[in-house]
């Protein structure tokens, strides 16, 4: 059977981190935030539309768009959030409906990887992926991680978080966990585990 795994988690919970350890097996990963850079990057399939609905000071020099002002604009405005949602999910969804067939099609390997940050928030999740992983840490180490990457200020950071759906209510829908809260070994440790269970899963 194709198999796709959504694997998702708080900001600064490690995602990329353990997409790139199922990676190193050999797994396909699709990930809707590499999509979005791509459509919101110079000259982007995005960028027409951004700069028509959101103007052009949301556009950069290079072509792109302009992440730190959008970031500002979207998460102090509910509604101009749902404007840039409803712009670029849709084209996030079928570049990534595209590249799992794609990977499906050329048997690229036993299952796919899709990360989606916002899967649960999501209605049809369940509808999308076939199991759904958690990359799961505390929200102090979610904070600490994302302000040595980003040197965003702290208060930024918890707005952030605080716009995503709240931790319990995204294990509650997890099939599977991963605890990212300590080193990477015990991270790679869990994948390697859970990449075995999800080979006899696809081989069903």
């Amino acid at each position: 059977m194709d198999l796709v795994i959504g694997l998702t988690g708080g900001i600064g919970s490690g995602k990329s981190a353990v997409a790139d350890a199922f990676a190193r097996f050999g797994i396909t990963v699709v990930d809707t935030d590499a999509i979005a850079h791509e459509l919101t990057g110079p000259d982007g399939a995005a960028i027409p539309e951004v700069k028509r609905q959101f103007g052009g000071a949301l556009v950069d020099a290079s072509g792109a768009m302009n992440r730190e002002r959008m970031r500002d604009l979207v998460f102090s405005d509910r509604q101009q959030r749902a404007r840039l949602e409803a712009l670029l999910h849709p084209m996030i969804r079928d570049e990534s409906a595209r590249r799992i067939a794609a990977a499906f099609a050329s048997r690229s390997g036993p299952y796919v990887m899709h990360v989606v940050p916002l899967l649960i928030e999501s209605a049809d999740y369940r509808q999308r992926v076939g199991r759904v992983l958690v990359v799961d840490c505390p929200e102090e180490l979610q904070i600490a991680r994302v302000r040595q990457r980003s040197g965003l200020p702290e208060s930024e950071v918890r707005r952030i978080i605080a716009s995503q759906i709240q931790r319990e209510k995204r294990l509650a829908a997890a099939d599977d966990v991963i605890d990212n809260s300590g080193p990477i070994a015990a991270m790679q440790q869990q994948v390697r585990q859970l990449h075995e269970i999800y080979l006899r899963l696809a081989a069903a």
